[in-house]
């Protein structure tokens, strides 16, 4: 049951072959097994998943046509606010902490009938790429339980590669869905900014945080995307625009045609820093694609080159502003408050106790950049450079239909191997972050192993081209195929 797609458990149970409540159970069974070594959850609402499924199958006993992912479980990040369940952003400032509404993302998924186990592990308020600067613990790669399962959203990725859920939900910053997929061997989309809304999310970056749906094929994560897509007026930022067709692009692409397709080598990104074994599956990917009637041609995109430190400007000003609101006033933790601290000591030994140090390091850097007499010397100049970077895209999707690359220059590192060096945590990222700055799509799918260790693919289209990239991830996947962690 476990190792089923999440389309096969959907038209399982739609046909009534099986309950809602037999597939919750025997997701929430390998939970209990397996998640004391993996540790994908922080949070697992047993009684509230087996309650909607529950009310899903009395809905398709009852003879309503609910739609393909109706009674398939799913596992939420815990940066998305969740009525009545507990979402800390993996930090110490939240611990404990229940909404009372859900985000909309959260009322998409329960409107389509999906069934939440509970809320994965990430790092604090989403900034790292490891998963080890979570309040609770770091998670550990199914692949290899000594190594990472990527970042921020290794608890949502590492939930599939553990077959613990056939479906999660992520958010993607700088690439916490995409590189946390290319670790995991898992599935991993970025929709375009703005297509799915942020309304409950808990900001660490309000012009790049993008949440997205993560599987363990195309076609389940294109299934899910369709679900959680889509104009929100209550986000600001939402794009008022029809949902592309990701469905059929994904389903169009696992016929393995690619006929017509122009599929675009980023100059700039030719293998520097990245691990031999890493750009080798990435080339031999890219010859399958030709194979499969794509036109390979290469494109320069010089400002790349620049995207790591605009991001690393641009991503902690945004966080510095944000997090201002944890102050032990408002809501979450309160340290200090015995009537000998002033109002200011009390926010000053909150914010000490609540937050981790990669978020005071990000703060710390975003208030400088900020602060009067550098803001233009840095935040502006960065968003100069971001400029830069959208009109480089702009001029490569006036050649070609998608671009392509490694999706992280290495395999999954051990843990504890790089927390003390934030420059080689932050080059986890490379190859994601420019669409990031850009704001368009890009999707990570796995295209192989090395040294045992799952590599991914990455593919980026032009914004609302999100299904471009589907038609040529499913193609990749077709020939690829999906990867099977060992036994844990």
């Amino acid at each position: 049951m476990i190792k089923k797609t999440a389309a096969e458990l959907g038209a399982l149970i739609a046909s009534r072959e099986v309950s809602s409540e037999e597939v919750t159970r025997a997701h929430l069974d390998r939970i209990a097994e397996v998640d004391g070594k993996v540790r994908a959850f922080l949070h697992v609402d047993e009684a509230g998943a087996l309650a909607a499924a529950r009310a899903v199958d009395e809905r398709i006993k009852n003879g309503e046509n609910l739609g393909p992912l109706a009674g398939v479980p799913i596992a939420v990040k815990d940066v998305l606010a969740t009525e009545g369940v507990p979402t800390t952003a993996g930090s110490k400032i939240l611990e404990g902490w229940k909404p009372p509404y859900d985000a909309t993302l959260v009322q998409r998924l329960r409107a389509a009938g999906t069934v939440m186990l509970g809320k994965t592990n990430m790092d604090e308020f989403a900034m790292g790429s490891s998963t080890e600067y979570s309040a609770y613990g770091p998670t550990y790669n199914p692949w290899d339980l000594s190594r990472i399962p990527g970042g921020s959203g290794g608890g949502s990725a590492a939930a599939l590669a553990a077959y613990e859920a056939p479906l999660s939900i992520g958010t993607d910053t700088g690439g916490s869905i995409r590189q946390p997929g290319a670790v995991t061997g898992t599935v991993g989309a970025k929709p375009t900014y703005g297509g799915t809304s942020r309304y409950g999310l808990i900001a660490f970056s309000s012009s790049l945080d993008t949440p997205g749906p993560c599987a363990r094929t195309v076609e389940d994560t294109a299934l899910l995307h369709a679900v959680i897509a889509g104009h929100d007026p209550r986000d600001s930022t939402s794009i008022d625009a029809p949902v592309p067709d990701v469905v059929a692009a994904a389903r169009l692409g696992a016929t393995g045609d690619l006929t017509g397709v122009k599929v675009g080598l980023v100059r700039e990104f030719s293998g520097e820093g990245a691990e031999p074994g890493v750009m080798a599956s990435f080339r031999e990917t890219v010859d399958a694609l030709a194979k499969l009637g794509a036109e390979v041609v290469e494109v320069s995109c010089p400002h790349f080159l620049y995207a790591l430190p605009a991001y690393y400007l641009i991503a902690p000003s945004e966080c510095s502003s944000n997090l201002a609101r944890f102050d032990g006033v408002r809501f979450g933790l309160r340290a200090g408050d015995d009537g000998n601290h002033s109002l200011e000591e009390v926010m000053s030994l909150t914010r000490e106790q609540g937050f981790g140090p990669e978020v005071k390091r990000r703060i710390i850097i975003g208030t400088y950049a900020l602060s009067s007499g550098y803001y233009d010397a840095y935040y502006g100049q960065a968003q100069k450079v971001r400029t830069l970077i959208t009109r480089d895209f702009t001029a490569a999707f006036e050649q070609v239909d998608v671009l392509v690359s490694p999706t992280t220059p290495f395999v999954a590192f051990e843990l504890g191997s790089r927390t003390s060096d934030p420059y080689q945590m932050y080059l986890a990222d490379l190859f994601t972050i420019p669409t990031n700055l850009y704001g368009g799509p890009a999707i990570s799918v796995p295209s192989g192993l090395s040294e045992g260790l799952p590599v991914g693919f990455q593919i980026m289209a032009g914004t609302l081209r999100d299904d471009k990239m589907y038609r040529v991830a499913a193609a990749v996947e077709s020939v690829v195929g999906t990867l099977t962690p060992p036994a844990l």
